[in-house]
């Protein structure tokens, strides 16, 4: 007849197993790196409590957000006086300092088959309009087709000397892309042009008024002076 004991004893075993792997007892294996469970030296700063498979987007979310920041900023802008740019000595300039007048803003080019005329037509607009209140703002850009390569320096040397240009001609910019200059992101968002937003030539012209809003976009050909009707009006003269 088979020993009662053995149940018994066989039940004890088990007992003693599972108590053995149980997470309370002292026996059973950490269930964390001794490593990571070691106590800081006193005084030491603690690491930021991130997770590692969290922590490789923290960059790259932090650089689109200060790029969508600077988007919203230009966009956010109420007129042309709002921004400030810079001269072709690199200088600052607030365009507040245009509140008032009738503006003609233009990207140029040295090397463009419409230089001459443009060039020509602005000086003559310049002239006659200059005392009541009229101003030009050209800024120069080498995007297209690779005609404004050279200095800022050369470039003012170049208008004033060949066309007698009297105007402003400021810090050489990118009209188009992931470089626009800010104020051309503000005046491309608040005029669009006919086969859509971007700049698609050298002198394109935009029309600002006194208050430093876009009234008027114009195409690369179109002539400077088949404008002058549209600049009396801002201007307020006959």
């Amino acid at each position: 007849m088979p020993s009662r004991t053995a149940p018994f004893i066989s039940r004890l075993r088990l007992l003693r197993t599972a108590a053995a792997l149980s997470p309370f007892s002292s026996s059973a294996p950490p269930r964390h790196s001794p490593r990571i469970l070691r106590a800081s030296p006193v005084g030491a700063p603690h690491p930021p409590r991130v997770s590692a498979a969290v922590s490789p987007l923290v960059l790259p979310v932090a650089a689109g957000f200060a790029l969508f920041s600077m988007a919203t900023a230009a966009s956010s802008a109420a007129s042309v006086h709002d921004f400030t740019v810079k001269d072709a000595s690199g200088k600052d300039v607030d365009l507040s300092t245009y509140k008032g007048k009738v503006l003609l803003i233009v990207n140029v080019a040295s090397q463009c088959g419409l230089t001459n005329s443009n060039y020509t037509e602005l000086s003559q607009l310049y002239e006659k309009y200059k005392d009541q209140g009229f101003e030009i703002l050209a800024f120069p850009c080498n995007q297209f087709g690779g005609q404004e390569p050279g200095t800022n320096e050369e470039i003012v040397q170049f208008a004033c000397t060949r066309f007698k240009a009297e105007y402003p001609i400021f810090d050489k910019v990118d009209v188009n892309g992931d470089n626009t200059a800010p104020i051309y992101k503000f005046l491309k968002s608040s005029k669009g042009g006919l086969f859509g937003d971007n700049i698609k030539w050298n002198f394109s012209k935009f029309l600002v008024d006194k208050e430093g809003r876009v009234v008027e976009r114009y195409a690369p050909t179109t002539s400077p002076l088949s404008m002058e009707k549209d600049i009396k009006k801002l201007l307020g003269s006959s």
